[in-house]
């Protein structure tokens, strides 16, 4: 119900897609990065972001969800806000921001007078910037639930937007590397305690301790977990190339003597990815469990506490690292960001992370545990990271080519393109390659010149 007294209060809407997500700020939560729990009420925004979220795994499917809506005073869900709009694709239209507020105030129980806060994630999109614009006097928090908070920001914010952005929380996933998200607009990170993240995911593999499809899992000991992300979703890889990655996961595995092994698939992953990986298996002698329940992956590393993981840039890779202590190796980091189109894909910078970071598995790589940062990996990010957004870190242009002159010749080709170095006149360009950009660039402009003409005849 609304509040009825003339007193002003103050509420929190927290904007969620993920368990992952969730977990972060349920951890921040209980760190009190949110201040104390009697001084504001808390509303959890649940926003399911799936192509088509009808047919996706639901949040409240997952195990742990309830544990951590206890945190907060009452749920919501974006979806059925605004249907029968897509939450990735709807925004409102400027005039009608106020009525929209005063919509939601009403149907979620927020006073007229209240204060309102958000503490949303990928602030650059919507969901998040459709309640930016809708609460257009609230301050927001951004938070980051993974390796992207490292990379640069995708788009430029309004200013009117970057001024409202307080701070970016973030997971010290790897100790003593500065997020570089928003740090155009001053926006200042705070890192979420690594003892409360590690007890919230805790608390959720508890939550998961009955399930039946977990059984099995433990029960066949499994000593390697292989991690699937389904990049043909998201068209870097195709259905048949991810399929081999996996393959070649569980081959490195049995190579490094592994005999049971347990593969966890993204929710969204098709069926013909396990047959192919269970007839690999068979083929290598290796007994292969696919764990394709809902839950974290984490939750998996607790209850079966692995002597590897194996992926290819997935978040998770790191948390067993950081959270669980276990040996990471990598594979196909190369080939996928090859892959990347455009340059600025917002995956390059997690996959420079972990292609830097964690020994490759093809490779003679020994599985090793994530540490601090290294000296070497800050100005490669901020390299990358100019070359993925030069007109938003142009003060990154003189460190990065000087980054260029010293260690572009030992770097491996698919960190910086050469097409990418020419189009940015940096170290590395090819005069030859240069002068045909220039020739395209010159035609484009002639072709629009003629277009514009035609177009006032």
């Amino acid at each position: 119900m609304p509040h009825t007294t003339s007193t002003p209060h103050r509420t929190q809407i927290f904007q969620v897609s993920t368990l992952y997500g969730a977990a972060t700020l349920a951890a921040a939560l209980d760190a009190g990065l949110f201040g104390p729990r009697d001084e504001a009420r808390r509303v959890l925004l649940v926003s399911n972001n799936a192509a088509i979220p009808e047919t996706a795994l639901r949040l409240d499917e997952m195990h742990g969800y309830g544990r951590i809506t206890g945190r907060f005073d009452s749920v919501v869900s974006w979806n059925e806000a605004i249907r029968p709009h897509h939450p990735s694709a709807w925004g409102p239209r400027g005039n009608d921001t106020t009525l929209w507020q005063k919509a939601f105030r009403l149907a979620w129980g927020i006073g007229e007078r209240d204060q309102v806060e958000l503490a949303v994630e990928s602030i650059q999109v919507n969901p998040a910037r459709a309640l930016a614009a809708i609460f257009s006097e609230s301050s927001v928090h951004v938070y980051a639930d993974g390796l992207m908070s490292y990379g640069p920001t995708r788009e430029k914010l309004p200013l009117t937007l970057a001024s409202r952005v307080r701070r970016l929380l973030h997971l010290d996933l790897v100790p003593g590397l500065r997020p570089l998200l928003l740090s155009e607009y001053g926006v200042e990170p705070e890192i979420v305690p690594d003892e409360a993240f590690r007890a919230v995911l805790d608390e959720i593999s508890r939550d998961a301790a009955d399930d039946p499809e977990l059984a099995p899992v433990i029960r066949e000991k499994p000593t390697a977990v292989l991690l699937g992300q389904y990049l043909a979703a998201i068209n870097i890889l195709t259905a048949r190339e991810e399929e081999d990655l996996h393959v070649r996961m569980l081959t490195g595995a049995a190579r490094a003597g592994h005999r049971s092994v347990v593969f966890k698939p993204h929710p969204t992953a098709p069926a013909g990815y396990t047959a192919a990986l269970s007839k690999a298996a068979a083929d290598a002698g290796v007994r292969l469990t696919v764990l394709d329940a809902p839950l974290l992956a984490e939750t998996l590393y607790d209850h079966c506490a692995p002597e590897l993981v194996v992926g290819c840039f997935s978040t998770a890779m790191v948390t067993a690292s950081a959270y669980y202590d276990v040996p990471v190796a990598r594979l196909g980091t190369a080939l996928v960001m090859e892959r990347l189109k455009p340059y600025p894909n917002s995956n390059r910078v997690p996959l420079a992370v972990v292609d830097h970071l964690v020994p490759d598995l093809e490779r003679g790589g020994e599985p090793a545990r994530i540490g601090a940062a290294p000296e070497s990996l800050s100005p490669l990010v901020r390299a990358i990271g100019f070359c993925m957004q030069p007109k938003t870190y142009a003060e990154l242009r003189e460190p990065t080519e000087a980054w260029l002159r010293a260690h572009l010749a030992g770097s491996p080709a698919y960190y910086f393109p050469e097409l990418r170095l020419t189009e940015l006149g940096l170290p590395g360009s090819r005069p030859q390659l240069r002068a045909k950009l220039q020739v395209r660039r010159a035609r484009r402009v002639v072709r629009r010149a003629v277009r514009r003409g035609a177009g006032r005849k």
